[in-house]
């Protein structure tokens, strides 16, 4: 189909021009040069996106394995974490911990209300032994599109007095929805290239403040792979990676960070508040209709990142199928929403709207739903895309 398509689901992201561009080139020498020059400046630029003054370990791999990094470094089979839940990643952290041998106490708070924090520290207050070793708590969860109060975690641990570490999963929320690390009181953080930090898949970060560097210290056995240490603290090029570099990736990274820095992390995030509030605007009209509704209710509780929506009646497969097909603008899939074989499956899907994006690309992203909807015959308001306007002009 003539055109460009459009990839809105939540990661990966759309690429820019410039850091696809920045990746296609010959293959560099990994030993010495303007490769290991550029790789020694992306440190403290990821610092200033994460807001953070400490520590940061980058790797080959995706979220998940983020996950593993992290935990590899500060819990031992045997241990126990606390993982509060809002959706599908809050149990995948616990499930990776779970595999590591780690006990995990999960807290479900459902898929469509943030933590309950009075929960959360009556679970930390009732643990006097301080078996808990860290809190796994998930900024933005993907698949529900919940936003967490991480801040109000940290206020939590530190009203009970429990040392555990704070740590917390930004995979779908860094670059896109506020967070500010050192501020927040967040000990470890985890994220990925392929959301707002707008890279291909292929790495992933994990960033660590002194505090979760001392238990790293002590602990007796950590994954020469996964050790944090000698990566944010490397000697020699290669200890980055233990081994040989994602060299391409590297500079679309430095393009990336390039754009950002630009922008500025305040800049950055108000576009992408402004963008999504314009979005649920739109759907918030559609609603009218009575067919399709936001998972979130309160805006407050929403990622500005990602937007999980139901279409009853297994039309949201049905709205994806026909966007993709006729307009090739492709939608999210309801992941997590509904087990295999449930028949409301199909009543879910996504909207990612992260990283590289503009009012341009979201008032087209939201006129092909609205075309789709329509050609499915959904009962909706009118004047959506005049809603979601207003917000974009102010």
């Amino acid at each position: 189909m003539p055109g460009r398509d459009y990839l809105a689901i939540p990661g990966p992201s759309v690429m820019p021009d410039a850091v696809l561009s920045a990746m296609h080139r010959a293959a560099p020498n990994i030993y010495e040069g303007a490769l290991v020059d550029m790789a020694a400046t992306l440190g403290p630029d990821l610092r200033r996106v994460a807001r953070t003054q400490g520590h940061v370990a980058m790797y080959i791999g995706n979220g998940h394995a983020a996950w593993e990094a992290a935990l590899s470094n500060v819990v031992a089979s045997g241990d126990t974490v606390l993982v509060p839940a809002t959706g599908r990643f809050g149990h995948g952290w616990a499930d990776t911990a779970q595999g590591l041998g780690v006990q995990t106490e999960i807290l479900d708070f459902g898929k469509k209300d943030p933590f309950d924090l009075a929960r959360v520290e009556e679970a930390l207050a009732a643990d006097t032994a301080h078996r808990i070793k860290a809190v796994l708590a998930v900024h933005v969860d993907t698949s529900t599109s919940v936003r967490n109060d991480i801040a109000g975690l940290r206020a939590a641990l530190d009203r009970t007095g429990h040392p555990a570490l704070l740590m917390a999963d930004c995979i779908a929320s860094l670059g896109c929805d506020v967070f500010e690390m050192d501020a927040w009181g967040v000990d470890v953080m985890v994220t990925g290239s392929q959301k707002g930090l707008m890279v291909p898949p292929g790495m992933c970060f994990v960033f660590f403040n002194d505090k979760a560097a001392s238990v790293r210290a002590g602990m007796a056995q950590v994954s020469r792979y996964w050790d944090w240490t000698p990566r944010a603290n490397p000697e020699q090029f290669f200890q980055y990676w233990n081994g040989t570099a994602p060299t391409q990736h590297l500079y679309g990274l430095r393009a990336a960070l390039d754009m950002l820095m630009a922008e500025g992390m305040e800049a950055v995030w108000k576009r992408h508040d402004t963008l999504a509030r314009a979005i649920w605007a739109a759907c918030d009209v559609w609603a009218e209709g009575g067919a399709l509704s936001l998972n979130v209710a309160d805006p407050d509780n929403r990622s500005r990142a990602v937007t999980s929506l139901r279409l009853d009646q297994g039309r949201a497969t049905a709205l994806r199928r026909w966007t993709e097909g006729q307009i090739s603008l492709t939608l999210g899939i309801g992941l997590g929403m509904a087990e295999p074989g449930d028949p409301k499956r199909d009543d879910f899907f996504r909207l990612g709207h992260m990283g590289h994006l503009n009012g341009n690309m979201v008032m087209g992203m939201l006129g092909g739903i609205e075309a789709g909807l329509r050609s499915l015959d959904v009962p909706i308001g009118d004047n959506a895309l005049g809603a979601a306007a207003q917000v974009i002009a102010g």
